[in-house]
């Protein structure tokens, strides 16, 4: 797969596949060359990530719609499997989702979520969080659709319902949410696993799970996930964390004047997995004229 256009199908074809999606979450284009490479079918751009990475702030809704957007395309530029996008709230009201699905399609992501939390959106593990009326949670992704007439590109539809609402609500409006349109569903923070079943075998289509280690929703093997019917297994700040927890260390050890070569990647590895092997390879092919 080679253009940008293709990955809304891939996507596609990859959810019509019986089994299930493990999806490694990144935050810039390093991150998901490193997934693509390890071998993983899709990724997903995690907004608490992006913003750390990209701002270094959390993620409360401080990051901009154009810098979710660049990010976006930095990423997608890197790779050639699909990317979802987090378009958090859509940015303002329906006609802001409309466009925010819209440039990030542009951007090179095969699927945009959208969510009905109440603006500025939090983690949907942290506190402080709550979600909009169900009219205006059904008017985002009517809008997140609707766009869809111009760029081929997937809805995932998410409500933070649970949190606040409790779990039928959190049922009732992704239920409206596939009526209207989206083609995968998320509910977030469920808190057990017989709250996980509850929502597979209630919902009608493709569901994603989000799997936060420390968060509140149980971290189960997924063999588990895919027999309770979840199609993405979603893991927003595994590489972050291990990432943050490596840097962490190995700056401590500088601090104290300690050896760091043990802890690091081998630099040969280090410039193939970037790319530089592969560039030389493809600029030799335009050097004749130094012959």
């Amino acid at each position: 797969m080679t253009a940008t256009q293709s990955r809304p199908k891939a996507l596609r074809d990859l959810l019509a596949e019986n089994r299930l999606l493990p999806m490694p979450c990144c935050y810039d284009a390093l991150s998901a060359k490193l997934i693509e490479q390890a071998g993983f079918d899709l990724t997903f751009m995690s907004g608490f990530a992006a913003s750390a990475s990209r701002i270094g702030q959390p993620d409360l809704g401080l990051m901009s719609y154009g810098e979710v957007q660049d990010q976006v395309c930095n990423i997608s530029d890197a790779i050639d499997i699909p990317l979802i996008a987090d378009g958090d709230t859509g940015y303002g009201n329906a006609m802001n989702v409309k466009r925010t699905v819209s440039g990030l399609a542009k951007a090179g992501a095969a699927a945009v979520m959208i969510e009905d939390q109440l603006a500025p959106k939090r983690c949907g593990h942290t506190p402080g969080k709550d979600v909009v009326s169900r009219e205006e949670a059904f008017d985002r992704i009517r809008a997140a659709v609707d766009a869809k007439a111009d760029m081929d590109v997937l809805i995932l539809a998410r409500t933070d319902a649970r949190h606040t609402l409790g779990l039928a609500e959190a049922i009732d409006r992704a239920a409206k949410f596939h009526e209207l349109g989206a083609d995968i569903l998320f509910v977030e923070a469920p808190k057990s696993e017989a709250e996980m079943r509850q929502i597979c075998e209630k919902l009608p289509g493709p569901k994603m799970a989000n799997l936060v280690e420390g968060g509140e929703t149980p971290i189960l093997p997924q063999s588990v996930l895919q027999d309770i019917g979840y199609r993405i297994a979603a893991y927003p700040l595994t590489l972050m964390a291990a990432a943050m927890r490596a840097m962490v260390e190995v700056l401590e050890k500088m601090k104290e004047d300690r050896d760091v070569q043990g802890q690091l990647m081998d630099f040969a590895a280090l410039r193939d997995r970037i790319g530089f092997n592969a560039y030389y390879e493809e600029s030799a092919r335009y050097e004749t004229s130094r012959r």
